[in-house]
C-alpha cells in the first residue's frame, strides 16, 4: 500500500513539474525557435569534439590548449554557440496578456464615455452637478451694473411735491435739544 501511494505522489509531482515547465516561456522558446536549437546541437558537438581532441593527445593539456589549432578552432565554436544559445535564451518571450484588457484599460474607456456623456447632455450635465453640488434654488439674476431692459422716457417727468406726514403717529420720534445740556438731546417730548 505504501510502495502505490509514494507512485502516486511522485506520478502528480512529476505531472506538475510537467505543466510548469510546459508553461515556461523558456521551454516554449526552445520549443519555437529553430535557431536556438541548432546554436545549442553545435555547441554541445563542438565541445564534444575539442573534449576528444584533448582527451586522445599524448601532449600535456596546457601545451595543446596553446599549440593546436584545431582544437583552439572547436573551443571557440562551442563558446559562441553557448553564447549565442543563451542570448536567445534571456530574451525568451514574455507571457502575453489576456485580449480584453486589464482593469485601467476599462476604467478609462468608462471615464471617457462618461464624459462624452456629460458633455452632450445638458439634463444629464445638471443632474450630476445636482448629485455632486447639491440642488441650487433657480432665481433670476439682475445686474445693478447693467441698464434696465426697458427704455427711459426722454421727457422729464412732472415734479413731484414733497409729502409730510399728517398725523404725529406716522411722524418718526425726532431728537430735540434738551435745555441746559448743549448738544444731547432726548427722544420723545421734554419734560
Amino acid at each position: 500500500m505504501a510502495a502505490k501511494k509514494k507512485a502516486a505522489k511522485g506520478a502528480a509531482r512529476a505531472g506538475g513539474a510537467a505543466m510548469a515547465a510546459k508553461n515556461s516561456p523558456y521551454v516554449q522558446r526552445v520549443i519555437e525557435d529553430e535557431d536556438l536549437r541548432q546554436n545549442v546541437v553545435d555547441a554541445f558537438e563542438s565541445a564534444r569534439r575539442a573534449y576528444a581532441r584533448l582527451s586522445s593527445a599524448k601532449a600535456p593539456a596546457t601545451k595543446q590548449i596553446f599549440d593546436d589549432k584545431r582544437l583552439q578552432k572547436d573551443l571557440s565554436a562551442a563558446a559562441s554557440s553557448f553564447r549565442d544559445a543563451s542570448v536567445a535564451l534571456r530574451e525568451a518571450p514574455k507571457k502575453q496578456k489576456s485580449g480584453g484588457g486589464g482593469l485601467l484599460r476599462k476604467l478609462l474607456l468608462l471615464v471617457v464615455v462618461a464624459g462624452g456623456a456629460v458633455a452632450a447632455s445638458e439634463g444629464l450635465r445638471k443632474k450630476v452637478l445636482d448629485a455632486l453640488f447639491g440642488a441650487e434654488e433657480e432665481f433670476e439674476y439682475t445686474s445693478a451694473t447693467t441698464p434696465p431692459a426697458t427704455p427711459v422716457p426722454a421727457t422729464p417727468a412732472p415734479a413731484a411735491t414733497p409729502t409730510t406726514p399728517t398725523t404725529p403717529a406716522a411722524a418718526s420720534p425726532s431728537v430735540t435739544p434738551s435745555p441746559g445740556t448743549g448738544s444731547t438731546g432726548s427722544l420723545g417730548s421734554s419734560g
